[in-house]
């Protein structure tokens, strides 16, 4: 009862922890998975492409915001040119000719101050015109200087890095030639660009107008405009990574199939197949999964018939050597000597049956064949000798080819000479059996053909199968079944192939063909 107990409350201490395995191991198979594994790479790619394009798209639009302001400064500069009939040096604010610009900020009404100032007080009214009509955009301010010293400038309210005590703004106004640049300011302003145009008068220099433009608010705009972009990308990112998630679901449900299929097969059961859907690479990998499969069970289903076959040849001489023993009288030295003979013979055909065997399995080794350069007309004679000692019949040499070709000397005697006793144990002694061979359009051929019992149409096509025999046959040969098999793995061997023509009744005619290139 103690052992009881003891197990008894095991069990439940056992379970959590199973439950426990089994989860962690369930959630290693998700992030192990594939899918996960590709949104994973998916992530990081789209985590890197997003790292680069953010920054590259905040500096285009600085650059585009940049190239903006300074045109609308030059917009400015070239309008107050153009008015005033400037004499000071305006070559670096100049355009092309197939340029134009159009000030956009420029109030066009008729002003009698829009003449060319003589003095320093009609430079003053020339200014205060041309800062009434400009409507200047937010933080573009144009600033005037007369005599050294600031004047006016528009509109009236200014940063205090404009201050008119500030060092840009003394710096201004003792500029003698025009200048264009960029400040960076620890101020609110964050920077400026300016281009500034002295205004000379009978070669004096009188004043100086500067449009200058804080940049602190385009690049707040800018920052403001990427974090939208942000923002707005961070979700469609999550949407397709969501769709990412179904999607690859979808296409990789083939792959599980290809899973549970694996799973379902086993020795005794190789018929299972994947369900092939669509033309795309996983219905190829579908399609080539179950063509292994096939010839995987047609080689199964072949072993095992070779081994039943192979059991049953080996069984019955075994029987017979068992019985055999079992009744022999050991004081009957006729008997016992008797019972010898008949052992070695049974032992002596279990010999050559798995010679058999071993030379099937040899044949599909690359070493198997011995090639050498052979006179053909000889050969053709030497089988033709080489048959007459197999059995009493009516042998009739048909045709000596002429040539010297390549193949294997010993196993193509080995072939032939299967297909004469084959010829040999399905005739009688009056029948006539023709040994023969030929050397055309590049092939050659050796033919065995006989005036015996024949072959039945439905015995054609298994004939060459190892351990068959035809069904008609009057007696049961010696050999195992194992003879044209033989040949028919030779032929092979050497690129070639066997033909069998035969009627019921009428004889059988087998050609060995092989290339002569082989």
């Amino acid at each position: 009862m103690s052992v009881n107990s003891v197990k008894n409350h095991s069990q439940p201490s056992d379970t959590p922890a199973k439950t426990a395995q089994t989860a962690l191991h369930k959630w290693r198979g998700l992030f192990w998975a594939t899918r996960t594994r590709i949104l994973a790479w998916y992530v990081l790619i789209i985590t890197f492409i997003f790292l680069v394009s953010i920054p590259a798209f905040r500096e285009l639009l600085y650059a585009r915001v940049d190239t903006r302001v300074r045109r609308e400064l030059m917009e400015k500069i070239q309008t107050f040119n153009r008015l005033i009939q400037n004499e000071a040096d305006s070559k670096e604010f100049s355009l092309t000719e197939s340029e134009t610009i159009q000030d956009s900020d420029w109030v066009n009404e008729l002003d009698n101050r829009f003449v060319r100032p003589s003095s320093k007080k009609e430079l003053k009214d020339f200014f205060n015109g041309f800062l009434t009509k400009q409507l200047p955009e937010d933080d573009t301010f144009l600033i005037t200087f007369v005599d050294g010293k600031f004047f006016k400038s528009s509109p009236r309210a200014r940063p205090k890095v404009f201050d008119e005590d500030s060092q840009i703004m003394r710096r201004w106004s003792k500029l003698v030639k025009p200048e264009k640049g960029e400040k960076d300011f620890d101020s609110d302003t964050g920077g400026i660009i300016y281009l500034s145009q002295p205004v000379k008068i009978k070669g004096e220099t009188l004043g100086v107008l500067v449009v200058a433009h804080t940049i602190k608010g385009e690049r707040d705009e800018v920052i403001e405009a990427v974090g939208v972009v942000i923002q707005v990308s961070s979700i469609v990112i999550c949407i397709a990574l969501l769709l990412s998630w179904i999607a690859s679901g979808k296409i990789l449900a083939p792959l599980r199939s290809f899973s549970v299929t694996a799973r379902s097969i086993s020795e005794s059961d190789l018929s299972q197949r994947i369900p092939v859907r669509g033309k795309d690479e996983l219905a190829e990998v579908a399609n080539t999964f179950n063509e292994m499969m096939d010839r995987l069970e047609a080689t199964f289903t072949t072993q095992r018939n070779f081994i039943n076959d192979a059991g049953h040849e080996l069984r019955t001489p075994i029987t017979i050597i068992r019985g055999h023993l079992e009744l022999m009288d050991r004081d009957d030295s006729e008997e016992v000597e008797e019972t010898a003979n008949l052992v070695i013979d049974e032992l002596d055909r279990m010999s050559r049956f798995v010679e058999d065997l071993i030379l099937l399995t040899k044949a599909e080794r690359p070493d198997f064949l011995q090639l050498a350069t052979v006179d053909v007309e000889n050969f053709t004679q030497e089988l033709f000798v080489k048959a007459q000692a197999l059995a009493e019949r009516n042998w009739c040499l048909d045709n000596s080819a002429k040539g010297m070709v390549i193949f294997d000397r010993q196993r193509l005697t080995q072939a032939v000479m299967n297909l004469a006793q084959n010829a040999a144990q399905h005739t009688t002694n009056t029948d006539t059996i023709t040994i023969g061979s030929s050397i055309d359009r590049g092939k050659m051929k050796f033919w065995v053909r006989d005036m015996g019992e024949g072959i039945k149409d439905t015995d054609k096509s298994r004939i060459f199968e190892r351990f068959a025999r035809a069904a008609n046959s009057r007696r049961r040969s010696e050999g195992a079944g194992l003879g044209l098999s033989i040949v028919k793995a030779i032929a092979e061997a050497h690129q070639g192939e066997v033909t069998l023509e035969s009627r019921f009744g009428k004889g059988a005619n087998f050609c060995i063909i092989l290339p002569i290139n082989s």
